[in-house]
């Protein structure tokens, strides 16, 4: 389980760390900093799949996703004595994400290249814009001690402890793209970074489903064996097929009829196909996917996601009360209570009827974001109340 969350200078995070629990639910009105939470994780995700840099230039590259306020805010703009104002940095500009688990902690440090005035536009690199690693640490604990460092990472050369605990340097120059979780995930040297990697490659995240006509959702696709709901829910038929066969199908079953009284669900075969399909109150004839409404399909996604018989590492949900009715968030907050009892998630959602039914469960952390001065604060969050972090110096 992760038990700390950590992002610094990224969009309106400036410096930002939050405990994380089994059940983790992040509320606050529009512009306040909760779709960055969700962004900072997913990017956190990417470096493990050598994505990194690429999904930072979907954004607009580095430049775009910093924190665009001054390095420091003074007691004086606080009070409005002067205004907010840029001040002379006394650090790097850097953008900064980490986590630590029970095992291990994670950070990355990324930064602006190093610009040569000596190389004209023609000889350097097409690719001078893209941002670098600066460092990359992998510790165990909570708190980075030099006891507790295992690889360190520092621009493009590693060093890795080996078996007597001895520095070793590892004859590897990494490019500033890459990350050493792709490039140096060796099961013999550094089996830390293979575990590191596998268990952020199983966190899954769910955002925004599509409804439309033309949904992947909506489609008959081949049926097979599937334990994980794909992102865009194409495979949704064969994940419930999995479900009823392998899964909890007795849960599945009542939280259709929790959500929809009088409704039953059906898989059903069509040649190697398979078609959901709703036995509705009153209906002579089932509905397929391609015929229910935008919120009950919505939900029937969520169903899949959330009783999947592969639980991930962390699954992350963001606004999963998008088209909705609100008749529908108490059986919604159910499923979500049901797989937080042996699961760890977090929540990103709008809906204060939703967050009602789950602030009251045990070990739920509950962060309301508000804006002050452009940047993201947690709601009554004060010094005692934040985790313990620091950030690695380059």
């Amino acid at each position: 389980m992760l038990h700390t969350l950590a992002i610094h200078g990224y969009r309106s995070l400036r410096e930002v760390a939050l405990k994380i629990g089994s059940l983790n639910l992040i509320t606050g009105p529009n512009g306040s900093g909760k779709s960055n939470i969700y962004r900072s994780i997913r990017l956190l995700a990417s470096a493990a799949e050598g994505e990194l840099i690429r999904a930072l230039a979907k954004e607009g590259g580095l430049q775009s996703t910093l924190w665009a306020g001054p390095e420091n805010i003074s007691r004086e703009m606080e009070q409005g004595f002067v205004p907010i104002q840029g001040t002379k940095r006394k650090n790097p500009i850097s953008l900064k994400l980490g986590f630590s688990a029970d095992d291990f902690t994670y950070t990355v440090d990324l930064g602006l290249p190093i610009y040569d005035p000596n190389v004209n536009n023609e000889q350097a690199s097409a690719f001078r814009l893209d941002p670098t690693i600066k460092r990359e640490c992998l510790w165990t604990g909570p708190i980075m001690k030099p006891k507790a460092l295992i690889v360190d990472r520092k621009g493009q050369n590693i060093t890795c402890r080996d078996s007597d605990g001895q520095w070793q340097e590892v004859n590897l120059q990494l490019p500033g793209q890459l990350s050493m979780m792709t490039e140096y995930a060796d099961p013999f040297h550094a089996p830390e970074l293979v575990l590191l990697r596998n268990t952020i490659r199983s966190w899954r995240f769910y955002d925004h489903f599509r409804t439309d006509m033309d949904s992947p959702a909506r489609r008959t696709e081949v049926g097979t064996f599937t334990p994980s709901l794909r992102a865009d829910g194409s495979d949704l038929a064969a994940a419930l097929q999995t479900i009823l066969e392998i899964g909890d199908s007795e849960t599945l079953h009542q939280t259709v009829q929790d959500a929809f009284a009088g409704t039953q669900l059906f898989v059903q075969p069509v040649g190697n196909h398979l078609q959901v399909q709703l036995q509705q109150s009153g209906m002579l004839r089932c509905l397929s996917a391609s015929e229910l409404s935008d919120g009950t399909l919505r939900f029937l996604l969520l169903v899949a996601a959330l009783l999947t018989p592969r639980p991930p590492e962390l699954m992350v949900l963001n606004e999963p009360e998008t088209s909705l009715h609100p008749d529908l968030l108490p059986a919604l907050g159910r499923l979500i209570a049901h797989y937080a009892e042996n699961q760890q998630i977090i929540v990103v959602t709008h809906a204060r009827p939703l967050v009602e039914q789950l602030i009251g469960l045990q070990d739920c952390q509950h962060y309301e974001l508000v804006k002050r001065f452009g940047q993201t604060e947690v709601q009554g969050m004060g010094i005692l109340d934040r985790p313990d972090w620091k950030w690695p110096a380059r």
